[in-house]
């Protein structure tokens, strides 16, 4: 097996001519079913089915022990992103109480709202759906209704993604996150 060890990686499109993706060894990246992984190398793939010349990113997820995921360098734009700096999460807390929720009617289109944020790992989107979802299970629970099963598995993995990025920004645990961002939520603008 022939591995390529590159300290940097920059791919261009070359049909469009712009950057499409740079992460280094080391880096930590979002990727949207994953989490945060770490990006342990870049090379070419030694498997049969696969094209030798194309470059991957090796991921580790931090939250799934002993998994490895292979995305190749070329499509890394699509589902994955550098996790937010400090200062990042700071300007993004500052502002959860000007995010508005994502208030839909319709269940279908609903859970596809909820399907399109968590994939597209926007920490905007997220808390968009999270106080859409918040809401929804305060009225409902008014109305002596139980939260929809759509809506719980959603809020849960929704603020997992989100927790689990501004706690590793900022250095905190995932439960203080929670209870700043909660107390965000209830602040009015």
């Amino acid at each position: 097996m022939v591995v390529y060890y590159i300290c940097s990686v920059f791919v261009l499109d070359f049909k469009k001519g712009v950057s499409i993706g740079m992460f280094e060894i080391g880096d930590f990246v979002i990727k949207a079913n994953n989490g945060i992984c770490r990006v342990d190398d870049i090379g070419h793939l030694d498997i049969s089915t696969v094209n030798k010349e194309r470059l991957y990113f090796f991921l580790t997820p931090l939250n799934e022990t002993g998994t490895k995921l292979y995305v190749p360098a070329d499509k890394a734009d699509n589902g994955l992103r550098r996790v937010i700096t400090e200062d990042e999460a700071w300007q993004f807390i500052d502002k959860i109480p000007k995010i508005a929720e994502a208030w839909i009617t319709d269940d279908k289109q609903r859970e596809q709202k909820y399907k399109e944020a968590i994939q597209s790992c926007d920490p905007e989107k997220l808390m968009s759906i999270i106080k859409n979802m918040y809401a929804r299970m305060q009225k409902r629970t008014a109305q002596g209704k139980k939260s929809t099963s759509v809506d719980e598995h959603f809020f849960k993995i929704a603020e997992n993604n989100l927790y689990t990025e501004l706690a590793f920004a900022i250095g905190k645990n995932k439960e203080d996150m929670q209870h700043i961002i909660t107390e965000k939520i209830a602040e009015k603008v």
